[in-house]
């Protein structure tokens, strides 16, 4: 049995949610490796809708465990306010179905406050983040001043750690004119939380290496989308953490052979949040139409995305960056009714025919996108569990992609519900 790392293929937003939840069916244990409350999943579960940010998709099915790994950033106030979401929908999680890794760094409010002080100011770039503290608390953990989790464990030495972060906070907040934080507050704020966290506190590496050795079946759980990544993705419109299926294992505390197989989710179409390049965008009534249909407002922020057609040239480059060995094919159902359906192929940059995206900020704004023209379908794609059950020309669409990206089609997602999934390949079975 292959372990399986799940990541987004392009900027987000691709679904990862549903076939999460799909897949962890089969896991024992969900794992999330990378990113914070920033991440947004919806899961659609009889008919009920469970919005999940930090939380592992896993902590909505009985039975499962769910753990938040050592390259996650753990707003640990949003932690607390998420649990009591889910046990108001009837989801109890306790430390029977969830562990946080120890040495997990913290976002505290002074993250939140210098997120929202950048993204609000008249100078500098700005990247369109949620202003939930992500990247500054990113910052603080390469800084090695971060506030880890474990050290809620040990609140007499807090006040040395704390003082050590604020040294380098208060600079920044007299230089952006705002008031100093009073260390009295802060260690205030992680009392007050210490001892709703810690049961859930454990060493996740030691934890994963015993349910390998025993043969457990794990599911890494990536947030964002590869195109967001620190490294490989449209930077400086990126997110603060590695997105690419590498950071399974240095984000749970797994060696890279922990990883059996690599599933990129990826939408029919392309969506985009925040600031950026985005070159098959479509602004007008194809954009509004596939925003309408998809129903394409952030789960966190509930925010517009941005959306254009399939960008084959993306996704190609991100299954080389994460090594991609299938895809979950995402909202097709979104392209029903379309007369033609395009699907950006290559680039042109300067006249000079490209087939991928440059690493340089000017260049990757300068990109031209090259479209092929597809038929498209009347007939619904919506619920199919077959492929008998598309129209032909979905099938054809489908086949496309699959030459275009150089990846197969493990999974076809046809609805928000669970069990509207063809499944092709099983990742476990890999």
């Amino acid at each position: 049995m292959a372990n399986v790392v799940v990541v987004g293929s392009q900027w987000g937003d691709e679904g990862k949610g549903k076939i999460v939840d799909w897949l962890s069916e089969r896991a024992d244990i969900v794992v999330r490796f990378q990113g914070g409350h920033n991440a947004g999943h919806t899961l659609v579960i009889d008919g009920v809708s469970y919005k999940l940010s930090l939380l592992p998709s896993g902590v909505v099915r009985p039975g499962k465990l769910g753990v938040i790994g050592n390259g996650v950033v753990v707003d640990p106030h949003a932690l607390v306010a998420e649990i009591g979401r889910l046990a108001a929908q009837g989801v109890t999680v306790t430390p029977d179905n969830l562990r946080i890794a120890e040495n997990a760094a913290l976002i505290l409010s002074l993250h939140r406050d210098l997120d929202t002080f950048r993204e609000t100011s008249n100078s500098g770039t700005r990247i369109g983040t949620t202003k939930r503290g992500i990247g500054p608390a990113y910052e603080d953990k390469v800084g090695r001043r971060a506030i880890r989790v474990m050290d809620l464990a040990d609140l007499p030495t807090l006040q040395d750690k704390i003082d050590r972060l604020l040294a380098h906070h208060n600079a920044l907040r007299r230089g952006l004119g705002q008031a100093e934080i009073d260390p009295k507050g802060l260690y205030e704020e992680l009392a007050s939380v210490a001892d709703k966290v810690l049961p859930f506190m454990d060493s996740v590496w030691q934890l994963l290496d015993e349910a390998r050795r025993n043969g457990k079946r794990i599911l890494f759980e990536g947030a964002q989308g590869a195109l967001l990544d620190i490294d490989h993705g449209t930077y400086p419109y990126v997110t603060s953490s590695n997105t690419v299926a590498g950071q399974a294992a240095t984000g749970s505390g797994v060696g890279p052979g922990a990883v059996g197989y690599v599933l990129g989710i990826t939408k029919a179409y392309t969506t985009r949040v925040g600031e950026g390049p985005f070159p098959s965008e479509q602004t007008g009534e194809v954009g509004d139409f596939l925003g309408t249909r998809g129903h394409e407002f952030g789960t966190v922020t509930g925010r517009k995305r941005r959306c254009g057609w399939f960008d084959a040239v993306l996704v190609r480059q991100t299954i080389r960056t994460s090594g991609i060995n299938g895809i979950a094919l995402t909202k097709l159902d979104v392209l029903d009714g379309l007369e033609e359906i395009k699907i950006c192929v290559g680039y042109t940059l300067e006249g000079r025919a490209i087939d991928y995206l440059p690493a340089a900020q000017a260049a990757q704004a300068a990109v031209v996108p090259v479209y092929e023209t597809l038929e498209g379908w009347k007939e619904s794609t919506a619920g199919a569990r077959s492929w008998n059950d598309l129209p032909a020309q979905a099938v054809k669409y489908v086949r496309h992609v699959e030459e275009l990206i150089g990846a197969p089609v493990a999974l076809l997602s046809t609805s928000p519900e669970r069990d509207d999934t063809i499944l092709v390949q099983d990742p476990f079975q890999s």
